[in-house]
């Protein structure tokens, strides 16, 4: 699995914080984890919506697998992917939530509060809910007697999920055009889709806007 590490600029402090904790959880099972920011020291701001959309490009390029992410609250994120194509995001603020989303939901991502709540040790918390969130393969089911009603009922929102969102590039050729330039400006996440992406039309409307 290849995870990748982003969050708003509005918690670039902990940027390094996140992506260490999350390396820690995935080292045993071997997961690459590629940290892409926001970092403390870039010039450029970036919004959590601005980040939402380099999320569903990371994803519906097919070159990340897994984005772990959050926002000052961890809410806005959430809404924001979970708004756009390709995205199944988790508000995840503890192991139980971490766990459980990961059991039953079988996401692929999660945004962490990063600002709300997280005080005095809570780095311990951080790093117990990465651990508990990859602890297990996703998408089992919880509890054991509950597991096949539990994976039916997960299958049939991705379903309802994929029904009710637009194709990818559908979405992306329909946003702002400040916003795709703003989002192309991460160079590094663009770098990245462009060098390891696997879905050819979203690779094509990368190169056409840049």
């Amino acid at each position: 699995m290849k995870i990748g590490v982003i969050q708003a600029t509005s918690q670039a402090k902990k940027n390094k914080l996140l992506y260490h904790c999350t390396a820690n959880a995935v080292k045993k099972h071997g997961y690459e984890v590629i940290n892409f920011g926001c970092y403390e020291d870039e010039s450029c701001y970036f919004s959590y919506i601005e980040i939402a959309v380099m999320i569903s490009m990371l994803l519906s390029s097919k070159s990340i697998d897994f984005v772990v992410t959050g926002c000052s609250s961890g809410q806005g994120m959430m809404i924001a992917c979970n708004s756009l194509p390709d995205v199944i995001c988790g508000y995840v603020e503890n192991p139980q939530d971490a766990f459980l989303f990961g059991r039953i939901n079988d996401g692929n991502s999660v945004s962490i509060p990063l600002g709300l709540n997280f005080g005095w040790a809570g780095e311990i918390n951080l790093q117990y809910t990465l651990e508990k969130l990859f602890e297990d393969e996703f998408g089992i089911g919880y509890p054991p007697e509950d597991a096949d009603r539990k994976k039916q009922d997960t299958l049939l929102l991705k379903k309802i999920n994929a029904l009710t969102k637009r194709n990818a590039i559908n979405v992306f050729e329909q946003l702002d055009k400040a916003l795709i330039q703003k989002v192309l400006k991460k160079h590094n996440v663009i770098e990245y889709i462009l060098k390891h992406g696997r879905e050819k039309e979203v690779l094509e409307f990368i190169r056409s806007k840049r």
